[in-house]
């Protein structure tokens, strides 16, 4: 009989490099929203793969990026860096072909954290041919004295067996760290809460405030068991309260029917969902804001 090996596996890189997606895939759920916009991430958070021989926590974390402007920017910075001191196992995300003075930022964390790395290649296949990848896993092995380089394609779920079976083999040996059944250790709450802040981002665009956060308050079970939330969207400038509603309310009842539709959907059962949208000045650079919404 095989030992079974259990972890952390923390995902690090620079924004828009596909930590999120890799995880989604990896895991085989929806656990970390996902949009075009850097720094979606905001969170660490941990998604669990459950295989006959061992289990992974995922732990997906902000994109470490060099402009630090504000506080919320500092605090996801101290997020991803604080996950790499308590994985077993970091694995770096890199873009095939793509290499910027943010990824340079990573690797630096990578190295001081002293942790085995596995360098993960992300979007081989928007590479023709596939064979001009080899050169770059050469610089990449030159970087840094990786325990292996794996390239990947995390949105076709190319080579993400071997993937797992690579993490896997650096993983301590010992007993399972979450029960069988768990995909994710954030509550319900925090899951609809970043649903409805995805939704937000995939529908505003450009548009969308950099200040913007999703507060839920308040959830109830009905009898017919439809779940009510209420949420708060803060923004922190006034004048991007009515960008976020919309004529008529026309932009907030779409934003409120995606994530209502994708709820039902992933969490099971039937939501209904209330949205106010609130103005609290700069609170991506008050501190006690950044707790409030479990950001610091």
């Amino acid at each position: 009989m095989s030992e079974f090996h259990s972890g952390f596996a923390a995902l690090v890189g620079r924004p828009n490099v596909g930590k999120s997606t890799l995880l989604n895939a990896l895991v085989g759920q929806k656990i970390s929203i996902v949009t075009p916009r850097p720094q979606t991430t905001r969170h660490r958070l941990i998604g669990l793969l459950q295989l006959p021989d061992a289990q992974i926590a995922f732990v997906d974390t902000p994109g470490l990026h060099l402009g630090q402007r504000r506080a919320l920017n500092r605090a996801m910075n101290r997020t991803a860096a604080a996950a790499l001191t308590d994985a077993d196992v970091v694995l770096l995300l890199v873009e095939a072909l793509r290499w910027t003075a943010e990824d340079d930022l990573a690797l630096a964390r990578v190295r001081s954290s002293g942790r085995i790395a596995i360098a993960v290649v992300n979007k081989v296949d928007r590479v023709r041919p596939r064979e001009r990848v080899l050169p770059y896993m050469g610089e990449l092995a030159a970087r840094h004295d990786f325990r292996a380089i794996v390239p990947v394609a995390a949105k076709s779920g190319y080579n993400l067996d071997e993937l797992s079976r690579v993490i896997v083999a650096a993983l301590p040996v010992g007993p399972a760290m979450f029960p069988a059944d768990q995909l994710t250790d954030r509550s319900p709450s925090f899951r609809i809460a970043e649903l409805i802040r995805e939704k937000l981002t995939l529908e505003l665009v450009e548009e969308l405030p950099y200040g913007i956060a999703v507060e839920v308050e308040q959830i109830e079970t009905e009898e017919d068991g439809r779940q009510d939330v209420s949420a708060v969207i803060w923004v922190d400038r006034p004048g991007h309260k009515p960008i976020v509603i919309g004529a008529d309310g026309a932009r907030l009842k779409r934003i409120g029917r995606a994530a209502r539709l994708e709820l039902n959907h992933l969490l099971g059962g039937r939501f209904h969902l209330a949205l106010w949208v609130k103005v609290r000045e700069d609170w991506a650079d008050d501190a006690r804001a950044l707790s409030q919404l479990g950001l610091e």
